[in-house]
């Protein structure tokens, strides 16, 4: 997998590049990236300082004159170091109402039409009465620039799903959804990348999904390239685009999430502390490979937008 990237749009943002054998931390101003030290960022690692929060201190490093590389000349490494990965499912309200409305037009009397609507009621009540769906994600899985997306032999059916994901910054347990944004760091971009015909269990049907080896292969969580400070996007008002081969697939928009980004950290908090560092993904849009019939090939180009992110460009090829 190659990311290339078009950068985000925030006065400063944080980047990992590989420098020789080892990776640097880097602030990313326009075009431009320089490392940032420990002594610049007031702590030992990144986590360290997401804890602190202290942003004021990137603002600094971006100002400073010397260091500046091109940042079309670095290689970019994923951008956090999660210690959890947590992910949100059915978090859609538009694409979760397609997938319902043509379950029941095929096993019901319903017109498309009545269909759309049940779903719709459904989905209403369920974003009033209910509660947010996780399932967790391997943090091994979280990838940059440096990995090939090698498409597992064991299938032919893996899939796309590009989503924003929150990055933590204090630690967050049994939060209010009122003082959930408190504890976002910033965030990024993840694509989510599924091997549907391992999703439901064939050998005992009652034990429902494989989040395990449906979704947990080497490079399946490319993510990044940038981390963007929270207070220079609204989690709830982005677009999310993904092109394969120069074609949109996915156009989608956060404002269209069942349970918005402070439910979600409420919710995953509550049953174990999220730490500094962690990315809580927050669902797809509608235009994956299984709406499309088409699932990932070796030579496929996957270019991934988030309003304000900046893109990412995963490239896959045979195992």
């Amino acid at each position: 997998m190659t990311m290339t990237s078009t950068g985000p749009t925030a006065p400063y943002a944080l980047a990992r590049f590989r420098d020789g054998d080892s990776v640097a931390l880097g602030v990313v101003a326009g075009d431009r990236i320089r490392a940032i030290s420990a002594d610049e960022l007031g702590a030992d690692d990144l986590n360290a300082f997401l804890a602190r929060g202290d942003w004021e201190r990137v603002a600094v490093a971006a100002e400073q004159a010397d260091g500046w590389m091109p940042l079309a000349d670095v290689t970019l490494t994923a951008p956090v170091q999660p210690r959890q990965v947590l992910q949100a499912g059915a978090n859609y309200r538009e694409h979760v109402i397609e997938l319902v409305a043509a379950g029941l037009t095929q096993n019901t009397d319903r017109t498309p039409e009545e269909a759309r609507e049940f779903a719709a009621t459904m989905m209403d009540d369920r974003a009033a009465n209910g509660e947010p769906y996780f399932f967790i994600g391997l943090p091994a899985c979280v990838v940059g620039d440096d990995v090939p997306l090698a498409l597992p032999a064991y299938s032919q059916v893996h899939d796309w799903e590009l989503e924003l994901a929150v990055v933590i910054g204090r630690e967050a347990f049994q939060v209010s959804r009122e003082n959930a944004l408190d504890h976002i760091a910033g965030y990024t971009i993840v694509n989510d990348i599924t091997t549907r015909d391992l999703v439901f269990r064939k050998d005992m049907k009652e034990i429902g999904t494989d989040w395990y080896r449906s979704k947990n292969a080497p490079g399946f969580l490319p993510t990044g390239p940038f981390l963007v400070p929270a207070e220079f996007v609204d989690g709830g008002g982005l677009a999310v685009t993904l092109e394969l081969n120069g074609e949109v697939k996915q156009d989608g928009h956060t404002s269209d999430l069942l349970f918005g980004i402070a439910a979600l950290i409420s919710g995953a908090s509550e049953t174990m502390p999220l730490l500094p560092g962690d990315l809580l993904l927050t669902g797809s849009p509608p235009g994956n490979g299984q709406h499309w019939k088409r699932f990932l090939r070796d030579g496929d180009v996957m270019t991934g937008t988030i309003e304000g992110l900046g893109t990412q460009t995963v490239r896959c090829v045979a195992p």
